[in-house]
């Protein structure tokens, strides 16, 4: 299993004060994803049902401690959850 972070984004349209991120997320068990949010001082309330948005500079220490980097088709491929079921499927029935 592995946690996977895909690169940062830019969202200007966001009312947000944080404008760039990228979301975490494994593909394996949540409770590592909490496991490795926690050992980034990510509050368990961050969880967005099947991800956590990291911010680049939470990015960059997510990577140091063992992250794996990957891009956001991959991310979506091997996530868990509900939207990584779905991009599976979707990729599946794309298959010819």
């Amino acid at each position: 299993m592995a946690v996977l972070v895909d690169p940062a984004r830019e969202y200007p349209h966001v009312p947000y004060a944080v404008k760039c991120w990228c979301h975490m997320a494994v593909d394996g068990d949540f409770e590592e994803l909490h496991a490795f949010a926690a050992r980034l001082g990510i509050p368990r309330h961050r969880f967005q049902g099947d991800h956590y948005d990291l911010p680049p500079w939470v990015r960059e220490r997510a990577v140091a401690l063992g992250a794996r980097e990957v891009s956001t088709g991959e991310l979506l491929q091997r996530m868990a959850g509900p939207r990584g079921d779905r991009a599976r499927r979707r990729r599946a029935a794309a298959r010819p």
